[in-house]
């Protein structure tokens, strides 16, 4: 319609507009395809106006040899291409430039989206790794302690060395089975956890004593792996270390607020309790795994309260999908 408004006559006008737009649409998918595999960086500004001047130009230069090359008879026809020379490379540099600008932000848009989804995957796999490193340090801590109680029954109680060697075996190998496993139900921490305590109570004998009530509800909801170990062992180590009477370690579980509470506690005698600092392993260990895993740093409460040392986690329960 503007070729019209110039005087040029219809079938001119029509084959010079399917040639133009022809020649403007491989311009810009040239543009689109060097963003794809060139993306400018802090020179984008001036580049995107560059390639616009310097493609218009290589736009009108090819419109106008192909128009030459099928119209050169027509002598009003190249007066008019020429007079309109302008204007044709005005709106060329209008739509190539919006082209160039359009796709610097798509793909600079999905350059951000690959670098987040590569961030992501980078903090992931260190999050897991550190969770291993912990879930690792795990057998260690235990293994030495029971190694040692092992060691000083061989001579005196035999029997006793023997029967929790065959315990130490059975915890190692299903410590093995829990290492490919990210979370588990509460019945299954809780078989662990007995094991444990059975380990324990060769240690120390008739002074380990524990009282463990689990709400029905509580059993199939869902907690990290090897979670409750050190936080049982370290009521073991506040409650027995520093008496020689018989002490009883309270484990209770249950469903609040959608969440799986489970608080342990032991007696606590804080003026004797004081000494024992240890390796910090233990409740820093746990705090530490559920804000991995929850992002959260109130997950973990402690409370002391008459001569008692009470340790309360709560877990929140994940969609199904959200487990791996």
């Amino acid at each position: 319609m503007i070729l019209q408004d110039f005087g040029i006559t219809t079938s001119r006008a029509m084959a010079d507009a399917v040639i133009s737009n022809i020649l403007m649409i491989a311009v810009c998918l040239l543009v689109i395809n060097n963003m794809r595999y060139y993306l400018p960086k802090r020179e984008k500004y001036w580049y995107s106006i560059f390639v616009s001047i310097a493609l218009s130009g290589l736009w009108l230069l090819l419109m106008r040899v192909s128009l030459w090359g099928l119209f050169k008879n027509d002598t009003a026809y190249m007066l008019s291409l020429s007079q309109t020379a302008l204007i044709r490379y005005i709106i060329a540099f209008l739509m190539i430039g919006c082209c160039t600008v359009l796709s610097l932000l798509w793909y600079t848009q999905k350059e951000q989206q690959a670098d987040s989804l590569r961030k992501q995957d980078m903090e992931r796999l260190a999050r897991e790794a550190e969770l291993h490193k912990l879930r690792q340090q795990l057998q260690p801590h235990f293994l030495f302690n029971s190694l040692n109680s092992i060691s000083a029954l061989t001579g005196s109680q035999p029997e006793k060395a023997r029967h929790m060697i065959q315990q130490l075996s059975d915890f190692l190998r299903g410590t093995l089975k829990k290492e490919e496993q990210q979370w588990t139900s509460f019945a299954e921490e809780l078989q662990y956890l007995q094991l444990y305590l059975e380990i324990e109570k060769v240690r120390f004998g008739y002074r380990l004593q524990t009282n463990i009530q689990c709400e029905e509800e509580a059993t199939q909801m869902r907690l990290p792996s090897m979670l409750l170990q050190p936080l049982v062992e370290n009521a073991i180590k506040f409650g027995l270390y520093d008496t020689i009477g018989e002490v009883i370690i309270f484990i209770t579980a249950k469903k609040v607020n959608n969440q799986l509470q489970v608080q342990v506690q032991n007696p606590f005698d804080e003026t004797t309790a004081a000494p024992l600092k240890g390796t910090g392993f233990g409740l820093s260990s746990i705090r530490r795994r559920l804000f991995l895993l929850f992002g959260r740093h109130d997950l973990l409460q402690i409370k002391k309260d008459n001569q008692q040392f009470i340790t309360i986690i709560n877990i929140p329960q994940l969609n199904e999908s959200n487990y791996n």
